[in-house]
């Protein structure tokens, strides 16, 4: 938690309050860190870090995006700031994917 802090930081993104949810608790096997965050205008925000050594396709980039609405059920309310951390190598389409709906994405190669 305290590199996906600093990367927001890095932003100048600060939340209220930020809080850890399992994937597992969604249903997804998934291999990614979500956190869902109050920011100081009371919205909330969802961060995704995603950290592997495999290249992240378009077809992982949706499922990615179908957790956004897992979370959303998951807490009962509308998750309006998208966040993605990416500690991988990234597809093109994939970035275009994300950025195309909404998603703010940070590539650390």
């Amino acid at each position: 938690m305290k590199s996906v802090v600093e990367t927001l930081a890095a932003h100048t993104i600060v939340f209220k309050s930020l809080r850890e949810i399992a994937p597992k608790e969604l249903g997804s096997r998934k291999k990614v860190s979500l956190y869902v965050g109050v920011d100081l205008k009371s919205y909330y925000a969802l961060v995704i870090a995603v950290e592997k050594k495999s290249r992240v396709l378009q077809k992982e980039a949706a499922e990615l995006m179908m957790l956004h609405e897992k979370v959303e059920a998951y807490i009962d309310t509308k998750v309006t700031k998208k966040y993605i951390i990416i500690k991988a190598p990234l597809c093109s389409h994939a970035k275009k994917l994300l950025q195309d709906q909404g998603w703010k994405v940070w590539h650390e190669a």
